[in-house]
């Protein structure tokens, strides 16, 4: 692990991020060790984030800045080191936003999840081949339109027919969503933010 890199990552320092990484990478250390450090300097920024010593722009920013940093990897952040597994996510059909959402994959990536990104406007029908596919322990649903909670609630239920809901968890996210609608749509969980997702998605892998 290197505590300089740890903590220019946690400091948001972009400049000795990237230095430190291609020095490390120069002296020929594992790619996935220097993830490693990366995303330890990522968890003490979500330990800022929860603490409001940083705010939703510093969490953005320390995804761009580990993205660009991996990427002097050759983009190792999805090979084998996603240790937490995959979380699988999209907004909802009839609902094409899609900042929340990205903002979430970029965020949960540099935190260890190997992400499967559906897009926008998604079908159940897709929602529930992914959980097939790939098996999540977690899949997001973000929704930025009242308009479309209905659609959240249907691909819930479809999901829950399948019978697809005794090993995943239903997390709901995006602007106007609250506990209330959590508990209208059945979701087991309402994320506030990409933080939100983050933390409640290790400790359900790590249970």
């Amino acid at each position: 692990m290197s505590k300089r890199l740890v903590e220019a990552m946690a400091d948001l320092d972009e400049d000795v991020v990237l230095e430190e990484v291609k020095a490390l990478k120069e002296q020929g250390v594992d790619p996935l060790d220097i993830i490693a450090s990366l995303q330890e300097g990522m968890g003490i920024v979500g330990k800022r984030f929860e603490e409001k010593e940083y705010f939703l722009s510093e969490l953005i920013m320390s995804a761009e800045v580990f993205n660009e940093a991996s990427q002097l990897l050759g983009g190792m952040e999805q090979s084998g080191s996603s240790k937490y597994g995959v979380f699988v996510l999209g907004t909802i059909y009839d609902d094409i936003h899609d900042i929340g959402k990205n903002i979430v994959t970029t965020v949960m990536r540099s935190n260890g999840f190997e992400v499967i990104d559906l897009g926008v406007d998604v079908p159940t029908a897709k929602f529930i081949e992914a959980i097939k596919e790939y098996k999540p322990k977690v899949v997001g649903i973000s929704c930025l339109l009242t308009t479309c909670f209905d659609n959240v609630k249907e691909c819930i239920q479809a999901i829950e027919d399948a019978g697809l809901r005794n090993d995943t968890k239903i997390l709901i996210g995006g602007g106007p969503v609250d506990e209330a609608t959590g508990k209208y749509v059945k979701a087991d969980v309402v994320a506030k933010n990409a933080q939100n997702t983050v933390d409640y998605c290790k400790e359900l892998v790590e249970v």
